[in-house]
């Protein structure tokens, strides 16, 4: 509890610092000075973000996957592509077009319903060879009223692959995906707050994810649902101050929002403790933070520096996914972390050069000696994207997990049981090509781990049919010498989809 007053204390500290400058809180909205806006500019389709640690079980001290660049990234050149899966809408764009000033409604809405299939390509372990059967529907309101902002974004789902239809809000189960709840208020000219449950991501990755540790929908993800998906709602307060220093953005969730990961209900993982592959038959039991007490707090500082958007990063919590054990009870745990980062994009040459690093503090197993515990990391992630020719482009990105005390985490390692390499290491490209009037897209993206000897394929296509039907596809293709590496554990996941939606607003 000592822990958590003091991050209350720092949200309050700052609050106060917001609400003492900002005595036009209770007049009519005022406008951000310019640059300000938190309306963030698109990036070329699908560049997203990093990768994240996934349960015990699945390989030690594995890494985060995938995506997202947060609302302040700078002005950098759109390359033509559709932006429609990556990042999320802050809701600050409607700002300015309130409907309150032109004499219009004071909502709008915009929806879509949505019909997806998969199968496995492979005999499956432990699972259905059915991978998805579902039917979506999707609407969300915006509406605007006396200087306040609100969202409310919900799906309504009948998913045939889940064994039950019960209702799990926070675990993203059942027929009711609530996505965002939000209100938010600018405060002065140089403030906004927003509360509730909202979509969040930062940093400089494409499906990669260091600092970004913001819960992630990773059953969604490689089963083969709109990458949009990706990202899982966090039940959170944030505050953003911005000024000629440096801008900062600090987020509070009360309660610790984990990944939706993968734990053998729907998708098939390496278990260690039974040293194979596992589904069904082995679902991963958690014991996780969820008192009041069990928060989280996310900072970031960030600034424009010549044509470079540079930002550093701390965050307070616990791994997002299991990445521990307690052989007490039998369950897999959550340990606390702590994150300290920082990232650097701008154009360089013909394109846009990333930057960004992470240390992965594991606060319950400082030096590396318990073998229940994931080690502490240092993750590092350089990445480029140009236009090769008109509609097409390109994007590389080369990423590391450093393991640290690598010694004794070799030395911890029950007998038999396989070790991880001390520098994990994967390539990643990401091909996307427009065309028929912008009307088809084509798309790979690729991980490649030369130290693991796998990787993850990830093609697709889609075409608009009309300005309301889309029709898309695509694979989830796993490769790996080994079981128990980070993309070989999924050989048996993998899968082809395919999607119909109708759009309407």
């Amino acid at each position: 509890m000592a822990k958590t007053s003091r991050k209350i204390q720092v949200v309050a500290c700052l609050l106060g610092s917001v609400l003492a400058g900002s005595p036009q809180l209770l007049q009519a909205e005022p406008t951000l000075p310019a640059g300000l806006s938190s309306e963030e500019p698109s990036l070329p389709q699908g560049i997203n973000s990093n990768e994240p640690a996934l349960p015990a079980g699945m390989g030690s001290g594995e890494p985060d996957l995938p995506a997202g660049m947060d609302s302040s990234e700078p002005a950098l050149p759109d390359f033509g592509a559709d932006n429609s899966g990556a990042g999320s809408d802050d809701g600050w764009s409607d700002w300015g077009d309130s409907p309150e000033e032109d004499g219009g409604s004071w909502f709008h809405y915009t929806g879509f319903i949505e019909g997806r299939a998969g199968t496995r390509l492979r005999d499956p372990v432990e699972q259905r060879h059915t991978s998805l059967a579902e039917t979506r529907a999707s609407i969300s309101v915006d509406s605007d009223w006396q200087g306040w902002h609100g969202r409310l974004t919900a799906d309504l789902l009948y998913d045939d692959v889940a064994d039950s239809q019960q209702l799990e809000l926070e675990d993203g189960k059942g027929w009711l995906d609530l996505r965002e709840a939000w209100a938010s208020r600018r405060l002065g000219d140089s403030a906004d707050l927003k509360a509730g449950r909202q979509i969040l991501t930062w940093g400089v990755g494409d499906l990669v994810f260091i600092n970004d540790l913001f819960p992630k929908d990773w059953q969604s993800f490689l089963a083969g649902r709109d990458e949009q998906y990706l990202k899982a709602p966090s039940d959170a307060l944030r505050v953003g101050f911005y000024n000629a220093i440096a801008n900062v953005n600090l987020i509070w969730s009360p309660r610790f929002d984990s990944d939706r990961y993968i734990g053998g209900e729907r998708l098939s993982y390496y278990s260690s403790g039974m040293g194979e592959v596992v589904g069904r038959n082995a679902v991963v039991s958690v014991d996780k933070p969820d008192d009041s007490g069990d928060d989280e707090l996310a900072l970031r500082l960030y600034r424009q520096v010549s044509s470079f958007e540079v930002a550093a990063y701390a965050y307070d919590g616990y791994w997002k996914s299991p990445a521990g054990f307690d052989p007490a009870t039998g369950l897999a745990t959550f340990p606390s972390l702590r994150v300290y980062g920082a990232s650097a994009r701008g154009p360089v040459g013909a394109g846009i050069f990333s930057a960004e690093v992470g240390y992965y503090d594991s606060r319950d197993d400082s030096d590396g000696r318990d073998p229940w515990v994931n080690n502490s990391e240092w993750r590092w992630l350089l990445g480029y994207e140009w236009e090769l020719v008109k509609n097409t482009t390109v994007g590389v990105q080369y990423y590391v997990e450093q393991l640290q005390d690598y010694s004794n985490y070799r030395d911890s390692l029950f007998p038999g049981q396989p070790a991880r390499e001390e520098n994990r290491e994967v390539m990643t490209l990401r091909l996307t090509h427009l065309a028929m009037n912008q009307n088809l897209t084509l798309s790979l993206f690729a991980f490649y781990s030369p130290s693991d000897h796998d990787s993850y394929l990830r093609p697709s296509v889609s075409y608009k049919l009309t300005d309301n039907w889309l029709l898309a596809g695509g694979v989830n293709l796993f490769e790996g010498d080994k079981p128990y590496t980070f993309f070989g554990q999924f050989e048996s996941n993998s899968n082809a989809w395919l999607a119909l939606r109708y759009s309407f607003d």
